[in-house]
């Protein structure tokens, strides 16, 4: 199931409005003439709608289709936002071309294949075509126990480089990584895309760097849980920042916890968090990780994202180095292979050497989240039978050894 926006409360304009529903069949035409054929709605999100696409022809459009079409009313403005950053970075030639260069098998950025403008009924539609995917990280998260295994959150962080370092060079930065915007591939499970670049920023248009300006109205932009020091401040997204967010993302993946997740809705509370888990790093780790599975090149990658200026140009090789370290310290190697974790029989889908290793991590990261939650009362009928969701897991977990 291709990708649901879901977009901001914060930071989406108000009185947008929502794209009329196609029939499908409709044919729609960019602006090289191409003809698009529409198949059926498979979601919405923001002010647009997704529709299943192929090329126009006699045929309708199955469940199989390769492309995805986005629709929003012309005077919309993030497809617009979204749309410059495609047309600019990621038109399939292009892709193709880092790719070779770079020695990559591939990149996760999603593919530009046309756009235009449609009319209908009296209205304009801006519309936008891009290759189809899977599911969204954020489900695979959450059916998992909200915890991956330690190699799979290295790999995701080694190909997240990759994509960052692309868009870094093209003059954009994402400022919103997290699991609901990472997206399986469609045909290929193994391969993880970066999507929604309708907040994506040009830190860097024509080679100038935006200068570092803290501007109240916009503190706190982002997913909260997530987003970077600068933006908690007001400050525009930067590569840093965008590495940052990674940093907060492997943590959570790896630990299932983050030291502010119990008061998002505290935003400077968030930001002082930060600031104080910046300046003591060790100290982040240790509310993260229990000692002896404590990972050392996540504190090791979040130490060198410190020493970042705002301006300054990461040296990508050397978080990516980092990373391929953590991986060699548990025994494992880069091979490609995405593995989520715990299957839908509760089991671990990992060697047996690493089953021990991620049973034992799952098994302390739910001991101590019961205990913190012990400390303050149940809010919602809903919390209390998740918790007996995850106690009924860690049980079938503990008979399987």
């Amino acid at each position: 199931m291709p990708y649901i926006k879901k977009m901001s409360g914060k930071r989406a304009p108000a009185k947008r409005k929502l794209a009329e529903v196609f029939a499908p069949g409709e044919v729609l035409t960019d602006t090289s003439k191409k003809e698009w054929k529409l198949g059926v709605p498979i979601g919405q999100g923001g002010f647009g709608r997704l529709y299943l696409a192929d090329d126009n022809s006699s045929k309708s459009i199955g469940s199989d289709a390769p492309y995805v079409v986005k629709v929003e009313p012309s005077q919309n403005g993030p497809l617009f936002t979204e749309l410059k950053f495609y047309m600019r970075a990621a038109k399939p030639d292009e892709i193709r071309k880092w790719t070779k260069s770079h020695k990559q098998k591939y990149l996760g950025v999603p593919r530009y294949w046309g756009s235009g403008l449609h009319e209908r009924s009296g209205n304009s539609y801006r519309f936008m075509i891009m290759d189809r995917f899977g599911r969204d990280l954020q489900k695979v998260f959450e059916e998992n126990a909200k915890q991956f295994p330690h190699k799979t959150v290295l790999q995701l962080g080694l190909r997240i480089l990759d994509i960052l370092e692309y868009i870094h060079e093209h003059e954009y930065v994402h400022g919103d990584i997290k699991a609901s915007n990472l997206l399986l591939g469609y045909k290929n499970p193994n391969q993880v895309y970066l999507v929604d670049y309708g907040l994506a920023y040009r830190y860097c248009p024509e080679g100038v760097h935006k200068v570092y300006k803290e501007d109240p109205k916009r503190c706190h932009d982002g997913t909260i849980e997530y987003t970077s020091i600068d933006a908690h401040k007001g400050v525009a997204p930067s590569r840093r920042g965008d590495l940052e967010i990674l940093g907060y993302c492997m943590i959570h993946w790896l630990s299932g916890h983050l030291p502010w997740e119990d008061n998002l809705k505290d935003p400077n509370f968030v930001r002082d968090s930060k600031i104080r888990c910046r300046d003591n790093i060790s100290d982040l780790m240790d509310k993260c990780f229990s000692g002896k599975n404590k990972p050392d090149e996540l504190g090791k990658y979040m130490e060198k994202v410190k020493l970042l200026s705002y301006e300054e140009k990461p040296v990508y090789q050397h978080f990516r180095e980092i990373l391929l370290q953590g991986l060699k310290s548990i025994g494992q190697k880069d091979d490609g292979v995405l593995d989520f974790g715990l299957s839908e029989n509760g089991d671990l889908q990992t060697n047996p050497r690493q089953k021990l290793v991620e049973l034992s991590r799952w098994v302390k990261i739910h001991v101590r989240k019961k205990e913190r939650q012990q400390l303050q009362p149940m809010r919602t009928v809903k919390q209390k039978w998740k918790m007996k969701e995850v106690q009924q897991k860690r049980s079938l977990l503990l008979l399987k050894q």
